[in-house]
């Protein structure tokens, strides 16, 4: 089974080694920069509506904060994963990432795809693909998912154990994981003493979803201008907005 089958029949899968480990100590670097940037910028990186203390530091808008992410939601392994599981009619809905470190906790379970649709959920409608910066583990704060999740259909049908059946992604840092955005999962608590475990989510949806984010009011004017036609594109900021990224529609553009 290779990997894209894995995705499709498991919910999930792991490519290790993306990133040399030269590349993932720059972007992690960088990653803690944006933090920083964030905080200047007034947006907080602690937010207690999700987070039970300030060890879970969340990034958002990543995009706009520094151009090695505008690199990584396009790269082609990541892309590979999207478009295994969602074929070429998605977009990009948003780029967050979490550092969990000693002491971070679980946030509330949850799938992805039932944050952006209701149910019921009748296919894979949305990606992340999990960047890993460190070495993740049980004991770090590995992402906890309930196996066989994204076969869910209504939140009816969670088992009233969920939480207690949950188990940990494990990867080396510089891999990549892709979850169907069905699949019921929360970040797992730190436990360790001194490590911290920072993690990037490229979260991606088919092209009738609309974005989580609204990229015309959070990148900056300097970084729309920075970007290249294909993000650009796919960040839906351009004329026809999400109007049929996989094709359906464009053979009928000559006479709508």
């Amino acid at each position: 089974m290779n990997h894209i089958e894995r995705l499709q029949d498991d919910g999930f899968c792991v490519l290790p080694d993306v990133l040399t480990p030269t590349q993932v100590a720059d972007v992690r670097a960088r990653l803690l920069r944006s933090a920083e940037e964030s905080e200047r910028r007034g947006a907080p990186t602690f937010i207690p509506s999700l987070d039970h203390n300030a060890a879970n530091v969340r990034v958002f808008n990543l995009l706009d904060l520094d151009p090695v992410f505008r690199e990584l939601i396009l790269h082609p392994a990541a892309l590979e994963l999207v478009q295994g599981l969602l074929g070429d009619g998605y977009m990009i809905s948003n780029f967050t990432a979490n550092i969990a470190r000693p002491g971070s906790r679980s946030m509330n379970i949850h799938s992805d795809q039932a944050l952006v649709i209701p149910e019921p959920w009748e296919a894979p409608w949305a990606i992340n693909v999990i960047w890993c910066l460190d070495d993740v583990t049980a004991e770090n704060g590995g992402t906890l998912h309930l196996p066989d999740s994204h076969r869910i259909r209504r939140v009816a049908d969670l088992p009233d154990d969920a939480v207690a059946r949950m188990v940990p992604f494990t990867a080396r840092a510089g891999s990549i994981i892709g979850m169907d955005g069905r699949m019921w999962h929360t970040s797992g608590a730190n436990i360790t003493e001194n490590q911290e475990r920072a993690l990037l989510f490229g979260y991606y949806t088919m092209d009738f979803i609309r974005p989580q984010v609204n990229w015309n009011a959070t990148l900056s004017p300097e970084t729309i201008d920075s970007l290249d036609p294909e993000l650009f594109e796919r960040l839906g900021l351009g004329p026809m907005a999400n109007v049929r990224h996989g094709g359906s529609l464009t053979s009928l553009s000559g006479v709508l």
